[in-house]
């Protein structure tokens, strides 16, 4: 999370890629910034602790520059994900008034102790496509109740870009007209990410709920539903599958 807090990715560097961010501004996207620290699996309780604390200041000082929520995936990987309105959004100093009202000192100890956890870190953004995804029941990250996940990166290449598109819209028009149980959200990759690709997550209450929920909507799109998917994963240039959880304990937001 040290990243976090010097904003390495560069304003000047971002001002070159805006017109790549045009993608945020359709009406259908909403863009976030990921943060992404990969733990030493045996300092995993040592950062928990620290980031704890990091988070019980921020509360303490109503930090209003912050608002994230958080998510691991499997090999101690920790994503710290907020909402941007546009790229200069990056630009922002997160942590200046906390550093004020805990004293520069205070925070940086905090911030040394959490660099001993961890070797590589990530800085990147997505963009969420409403037009893409499958929510019936309202578009959240967050489903109360809801903190498993399973992510899927389905990852394409310039040739195969339109085509991938146009098989998940399919799937979503399957998914509507079965009437579904199981909603998923769908993240298109966007500057910093380490290829192209598509996101898709699904909430469940654990891992049993999941494939419980898996099974029976397979059922339901029967002999169609394999069809579908089939057709998509032949176009794809690679996929790839993480089991999550969402960290509400280790998650921000300002009281006002």
């Amino acid at each position: 999370m040290k990243t976090l807090l010097k904003k390495t990715i560069l304003t000047a560097a971002l001002i070159l890629l805006l017109p790549l961010a045009g993608i945020a501004q359709e009406s259908s996207m909403k863009s976030f910034w990921i943060h992404e620290d990969v733990v030493k699996p045996s300092m995993v309780m040592e950062y928990e602790t620290v980031c704890k604390e990091l988070v019980s200041n921020m509360k303490k000082y109503n930090i209003t520059e912050a608002d994230f929520i958080v998510s691991t995936l499997s090999g101690s990987r920790y994503l710290y994900v907020g909402g941007i309105s546009n790229m200069a959004d990056l630009d922002k100093k997160v942590f200046s008034t906390l550093a004020e009202k805990m004293g520069g000192d205070a925070m940086s100890d905090l911030f040394k102790r959490m660099d001993k956890c961890y070797d590589i870190e990530h800085d990147y953004v997505i963009h969420l496509d409403s037009d893409l995804s499958y929510m019936p029941s309202g578009m959240t990250q967050t489903p109360e109740g809801k903190n498993y996940r399973k992510f899927h990166y389905l990852y394409i290449t310039p040739e195969n870009r339109d085509i991938v598109k146009e098989k998940m819209k399919a799937i979503k028009a399957l998914w509507a007209s079965k009437n579904s149980k199981v909603e998923y959200r769908v993240y298109k990759s966007g500057f910093g990410t380490k290829g192209e690709f598509y996101m898709v997550a699904v909430a469940a209450k654990d891992a049993v709920d999941y494939a419980v929920s898996a099974k029976e909507n397979q059922d339901l799109l029967g002999e169609e539903g394999k069809k579908i998917m089939g057709e998509l994963y032949k176009n794809l240039l690679k996929y790839e599958e993480y089991v999550g959880e969402m960290r509400p304990d280790m998650a921000y937001s300002p009281s006002n």
